[in-house]
């Protein structure tokens, strides 16, 4: 069956300062489980904040490195699922689901592509 990398795209700028609710938490906790039973969730993380990330850049055969905060970039990646599905429909099916555990207040984009395999 093929892989799918659903990258949880949020702005930095305006997600709730607090974080995630202890009831998202719950439910995400719960939807993980589900997922992971039906074989479905391979791994899942989120990441941390672009302040403590790095960037290396290259171009024209040189390399740069630039330290966290990136503040150019509004739309960043907060984390990642590494599903196994038979086909796109039911990735974006289960990124779906993802989506609809957060509270109406987030803004969370998701973006499901295929790993190439090979």
């Amino acid at each position: 069956m093929p892989r799918y990398l659903s990258m949880i795209r949020i702005d930095e700028n305006n997600a709730p300062a607090e974080g995630p609710s202890p009831e998202l938490m719950q439910r995400m906790g719960e939807l993980i489980e589900e997922m992971t039973k039906a074989g479905v969730l391979l791994d899942t993380a989120g990441l941390t904040p672009t302040a403590q990330g790095v960037r290396v850049h290259y171009e024209g055969g040189e390399l740069s490195v630039t330290d966290g905060p990136f503040t150019e970039t509004k739309e960043v990646i907060g984390g990642y699922a590494l599903l196994q599905a038979k086909d796109t429909a039911e990735a974006v099916e289960w990124t779906k689901r993802f989506l609809k555990v957060h509270e109406p207040y987030w803004t969370v984009t998701c973006e499901v592509r295929q790993v190439q395999e090979g």
